[in-house]
């Protein structure tokens, strides 16, 4: 086996930055909640944010909490709750996390920034475009709020984004706006919903060009940094702190682009990560990585919010077009397409999957997809077993194991 360097990944400076933006966030939810006003809309990540905000709600995200409690490690003791309830261990563990974590009165957010609790709904919103799960999640809290609850339901499998696809969806969001203005008090304002989808393109711009500095050889950083700073780009989109950010963050992945600073240190391997983070070992898994000289350059996970499509000159079209054209909602055909396309870019020598128990609809290596696009690139794939959340689902040793042995099999191919 191999005899690991002690290399750690490079931190960014604009982490400090990054820290005020998400405390900014949970603190103005938090004195929303208890003031009472403005109204908060809880939506689901790819959902219709950008409505909200033009709309006047201050807007929480369930999944980013249910992340916060894979990281902080809390989820696996809180899931036990939720399946106490009636919910199953085999669905979604964010699901399971966030409602265990309500049940027992926890939220990593009061350690974080001294909050005691998740800020109250005055409504809820999902779009299905990333699961079914996130319909069944959300109605639970609509029965434990008594609030109302709207849905997107996108359409799945798709190879080609058809118009009648997008008009269909374009109507969905359209029609939830008069429910809205009566929740929100407010009347609906086109500009202020078009200003809202000026800004989350932008941000989406700006992302982009983050996650594609990382074709720079060396990387100036990884998959494991960008699933910490691509927080903005979930909770601030469509406002200007996530215009802000992201500008301050490429400017310093393109000075260390251009100072050829490296991410990790003496880079030898260039890798793809497929599939969900596993949140509670990103700081394991990122200096294993490290110290075998191996960058992880890119993924489908932190593409999940780039939206090319958002156009303020045709708000709901262009919204149903990026939250419906996703990796997650695409047919096999597409997805390996996808990722022969990000290997032009990139050119990484391998790919892992993450397998994860629990979320069926971002595990890719269920079909047969590893072996096609192995052969079609010519490099060696390799699949982890894990979860998103639950790390009993999870084996360290026999990951830090098989990641050695990819490892040193690419050193033999000379990749």
């Amino acid at each position: 086996m191999l005899s690991p360097q002690k290399n750690v990944r490079k931190e960014l400076n604009a982490a400090s930055v990054l820290k005020k933006v998400m405390a900014d966030h949970f603190y103005e939810l938090n004195r929303a909640s208890k003031a009472g006003s403005p109204k908060i809309a809880w939506c689901t990540s790819v959902g219709p944010a950008e409505l909200l905000r033009g709309m006047g709600f201050l807007v929480y995200y369930p999944e980013n909490h249910g992340a916060m409690l894979g990281a902080t490690r809390m989820a696996s003791d809180l899931i036990p709750y939720a399946n106490a309830i009636g919910y199953s261990p085999d669905i979604c563990s964010y699901l399971t996390s966030d409602i265990g974590a309500y049940l027992q009165k926890k939220t990593p957010l009061t350690k974080s920034y001294g909050i005691e609790s998740i800020p109250r709904p005055d409504v809820l919103v999902f779009n299905t475009n990333q699961c079914r799960d996130v319909q069944d999640w959300f109605s639970w809290y609509a029965r434990e709020f008594k609030v109302p609850v709207f849905g997107i339901h996108t359409h799945r499998g798709i190879q080609t984004l058809h118009e009648y696809q997008v008009a269909d969806i374009a109507r969905q969001i359209r029609d939830m706006t008069p429910e809205l203005e009566k929740i929100s008090g407010q009347k609906f304002d086109r500009e202020r919903f078009r200003d809202s989808i000026r800004l989350s393109r932008r941000t989406s711009h700006l992302w982009r060009a983050c996650l594609e500095s990382a074709a720079a050889v060396p990387a100036p950083w990884t998959f494991f940094d960008a699933t910490i700073h691509m927080g903005p780009a979930v909770v601030a989109r469509g406002t200007p702190a996530g215009v802000d950010y992201y500008e301050i963050l490429l400017n310093e992945l393109n000075d260390r682009i251009q100072n050829k600073i490296a991410a990790v240190e003496g880079e030898k391997h260039r890798l793809y990560w497929e599939g969900m983070p596993i949140w509670g070992k990103l700081r394991p898994l990122s200096d294993q990585f490290a110290s075998l000289r191996s960058s992880v350059v890119a993924s489908t996970y932190c593409n999940s919010w780039i939206f090319d499509q958002l156009d303020p000159d045709r708000p709901f079209e262009s919204m149903a077009a990026a939250y419906t054209e996703l990796f997650i909602v695409r047919d096999e055909t597409y997805k390996e397409r996808y990722i022969r396309d990000c290997f032009e870019r990139y050119r990484f020598d391998g790919i892992i999957f993450h397998d994860a128990k629990t979320c069926p609809n971002n595990s890719n290596n269920r079909y047969g997809m590893p072996d096609r696009l192995g052969r079609a690139l010519n490099i060696p794939t390799l699949v982890i077993n894990g979860d998103l959340n639950d790390l009993r689902c999870y084996s360290e040793e026999q990951t830090r194991t098989n990641i050695e042995a990819f490892i040193e099999q690419l050193d033999e191919m000379g990749k």
